[in-house]
């Protein structure tokens, strides 16, 4: 069968990735429920034998429900669980050189230059970035956990930890999943909240203007490189600077992609994790899209990165304006309301993978990691809420 994942590449058709269950994850346990549901049901000649029937029915579905997930939440909530492993090890870099180091977010040693730096757009920055880290990683530790317990297979990345650290004090010597030092930083979502008049998911072709364009136009990094980055000292705060604007383009991905995928979801159950957790990440959107506002007017000397003063650009780059401006939603014959945007559920899991790769997040990774995590996304957007099986659009 052939996936419709419109507005996107498709993937090669290839055998399902390493941890991600074909489409027929559960199905033998759904083929004898509904086989026993049928021999009862022709068995029920009286309103005795009809109500003890439902009984049986009842019995069925809550030991089906005990042991297996829907294939299409089992797969949402996999997916999810790999961008959390990805957010985990990016937010895991930032730490070690910006934030706080301690027994809940261990490892690196802090590069103080560079956390001087990140101060320059909140005093608490340090304290912020610990906080991010860890709440991503109780996300993966509890998503993969509950997909254990229900019997599915976990995300796992582990194969593809073989990006190289920063060679700046401070940060561990390990394989990472991700690459903080060659960012291409689309900053359009600072608009995209200010604009009154347009929707991404109803106006898909207009173009909202970034609030930084200089991070369209090259591979730019958000940490110290090697310790020759921490002068001269615009071109630190540069790279200070680009990190605050990454922190809010990657939490602004997850506070649309977990109500995007909510809409698939069928079990409460797995709906509640997703509609628990999405929150969270508006919560660091807001949080980032403040300290963004207070990244300081500086050209990079080195490469000529230009962070602009944002302060005359009118209302689409009004600083204070960090709460979602009213838009129109669903039909513009309703009227407009303060939203997250966009919440389209068609495409939103590769859709999410594509954007983050247009980043350069994943500059390095080999084609199989890119295959593992199509795979991910192709099932992920398979899924169909109320259907106990994977199907196209």
């Amino acid at each position: 069968m052939t996936l419709d994942i419109r507005d996107h590449d498709q993937p090669t058709q290839s055998p399902a990735p390493v941890g991600t269950p074909p489409p027929g994850e559960g199905v033998s346990r759904t083929l004898d429920r509904r086989s026993f549901l049928r021999r009862g049901a022709a068995a029920a000649g009286t309103v005795s034998a009809g109500a003890a029937l439902l009984g049986a029915q009842r019995e069925a579905l809550a030991q089906w429900h005990s042991g297996c997930l829907f294939p299409g939440d089992a797969a949402i909530l996999r997916f999810l669980a790999a961008l959390e492993i990805l957010e985990t090890d990016l937010w895991q870099q930032y730490n070690e050189l910006g934030g706080i180091q301690d027994a809940e977010v261990p490892g690196g040693t802090g590069n103080p230059a560079y956390t001087q730096a990140l101060l320059a757009l909140d005093t608490d920055m340090n304290q912020y970035i610990h906080d991010n880290t860890e709440d991503e990683l109780t996300h993966e530790q509890f998503l993969n956990a509950y997909l254990i317990a229900h019997g599915a297979a976990p995300a796992n990345l582990e194969p593809f930890r073989t990006l190289a650290s920063s060679k700046a004090t401070g940060a561990q010597q390990i394989g990472r999943l991700t690459n903080l030092m060659q960012l291409t930083v689309d900053t359009s979502w600072w608009t995209r909240y200010r604009d009154p008049n347009h929707n991404p998911d109803l106006d898909p072709r207009f173009v909202f203007p970034p609030a930084v364009p200089g991070l369209l136009n090259g591979r730019f990094p958000a940490i110290p490189r090697t310790d020759n980055d921490l002068t001269p000292p615009n071109h630190l705060q540069a790279i200070a600077n680009t990190a605050g604007f990454h922190f809010a383009t990657i939490e602004q991905g997850g506070t649309s992609l977990y109500p995007s995928l909510a809409q698939r979801v069928t079990d409460v159950e797995a709906l509640r994790i997703v509609l628990s957790i999405g929150p969270t990440e508006a919560m660091h959107f807001q949080t980032w899209h403040d300290k963004a506002g207070n990244a300081p007017a500086v050209t990079d000397p080195t490469n000529g990165l230009t962070f602009p003063d944002l302060t005359d650009g009118g209302q689409l780059f009004q600083k204070n304006l960090i709460m979602p401006e009213p838009c129109p939603f669903l039909s513009r014959r309703l009227p407009r309301c303060s939203i997250v945007r966009p919440t389209e559920t068609r495409g939103a899991a590769m859709g999410a993978l594509n954007f983050l790769t247009a980043m350069g997040l994943f500059r390095g990774q080999p084609g199989a990691f890119f295959h593992y995590m199509r795979g991910l996304a192709v099932h992920a957007d398979a899924a169909r809420r109320g259907s106990d099986h994977l199907e196209d659009d």
